[in-house]
């Protein structure tokens, strides 16, 4: 063997065997997976049959000359003429038996296409069934978390106390930073806008009552959900995705440990717990940040907020707020854990659980609040 470099030579003269066929492409070289593996070997094979279109007038593909030709080989050359045998071709016994045993089984079974008009209704049903099988999973994980919350209700002593510990300190402590200073600056920039435009109006003292009942009641729950949602979710996502590529969670089934009441449930539990609490710590940032601006842009002092914020925002306010933020806090991570346990054992199906994790839960958060806002609309007025 020569030159073992995967290549092929477009020839204009016939075979001399068969002076019919007219041009050749002679395939030279080692077509093997050791070869075609090398550094730059692929893109260079690639290029070369591009210039070598199967579907040409007269064109015979000549195999005799291969110096060693393998499954990889077979299949990059059947790839090539688009999975179908060429018009003129000549090969050896073994790799014509070694082409037909690619032909057979190297390839998925192809898929009917649908007619153009209806592409864009059948890629429609396609993503109402997945939606539906989110949904359907979705609810199933929900009724399991709901029953292994019971069994941890009658045996409290068994219960997972070290995974809802460690949950409430890294979804809650660690977040404390990072929402405060979001809900501080969020109340910066609130109070900022709403002071320009009540001053053209004379009516700076009611800059109170529009922070206290909209950072309360909406942004402040709104806003911590979102950053636990970005923050945790995809934490809780990225961590069951990897136990799911690891076999981890395999290996608790074999051992006789459910997934759900140690997984899923201490994160639903602890989320359930913090929200409310980051919420609280949010809105109060939030409202710090109003009352700087209020003092230095309106000259109402820190005294005059504190002392008009209770009378401005009745305690059922806050009260609807928290209720709210532990619905937040459950189904961001339910949320987190269905993705998470729907991970396939590779990176890419890892990366797309997490994105679409946080996409859904932010989603979810909006649309809950929305529905908060419509059921309890009279509450508070």
């Amino acid at each position: 063997m020569d030159d073992p470099q995967p290549r092929l030579d477009l020839l204009a003269d016939p075979d001399p065997a068969d002076p019919s066929a007219g041009r050749r492409v002679v395939l030279r070289g080692a077509w093997t997976v050791s070869q075609l593996a090398r550094p730059g070997v692929w893109r260079a094979t690639g290029r070369a049959l591009q210039q070598a279109a199967p579907d040409r007038d007269g064109l015979t593909w000549d195999l005799r000359g291969l110096d060693a030709f393998d499954h990889l080989g077979a299949q990059r050359l059947w790839d090539h003429w688009g999975g179908a045998w060429p018009a003129h071709w000549l090969a050896e016994a073994p790799q014509h038996a070694l082409l037909a045993r690619v032909a057979e089984f190297g390839h998925l079974p192809e898929t009917a296409r649908t007619p153009g008009p209806f592409r864009r209704l059948t890629a429609l049903g396609e993503g109402g069934i997945a939606a539906w099988r989110h949904a359907r999973d979705f609810i199933a994980l929900l009724g399991a978390t709901f029953l292994d919350a019971l069994r941890w209700l009658r045996r409290p002593a068994a219960g997972p106390w070290r995974d809802f510990s460690g949950q409430l300190y890294h979804a809650g402590a660690t977040a404390l930073p990072i929402t405060a200073m979001v809900g501080f600056l969020i109340g910066v920039v609130l109070a900022y806008l709403l002071a320009q435009q009540l001053q053209a109006f004379g009516a700076d003292l009611f800059i109170v009552n529009i922070l206290g009942v909209s950072l309360v009641r909406e942004l402040g729950p709104v806003l911590a959900a979102i950053l636990i949602a970005g923050r945790s979710g995809s934490a809780i996502t990225a961590q069951i995705g990897v136990m799911r590529v690891t076999e981890e969670i395999d290996a608790m089934r074999v051992l006789g440990i459910a997934p759900g009441f140690r997984l899923v449930l201490p994160r639903a539990a602890a989320l359930a717990l913090v929200m409310p609490l980051l919420t609280v710590w949010t809105t109060l940032a939030a409202l710090l940040g109003g009352l700087v601006v209020s003092d230095l842009t309106l000259g109402l002092g820190a005294s005059y907020f504190v002392h008009e914020l209770p009378k401005a925002v009745p305690v059922v306010h806050l009260a609807l707020a928290l209720g709210k933020s532990a619905v937040f806090g459950a189904l961001i991570a339910l949320i987190g854990c269905h993705f998470g346990l729907r991970v396939r054992p590779d990176t890419q199906s890892l990366g797309q659980g997490t994105t679409a994790s946080v996409v859904a839960a932010i989603a979810m958060v909006i649309l809950v609040d929305a529905l908060f806002a419509i059921v309890f609309q009279g509450v508070g007025t």
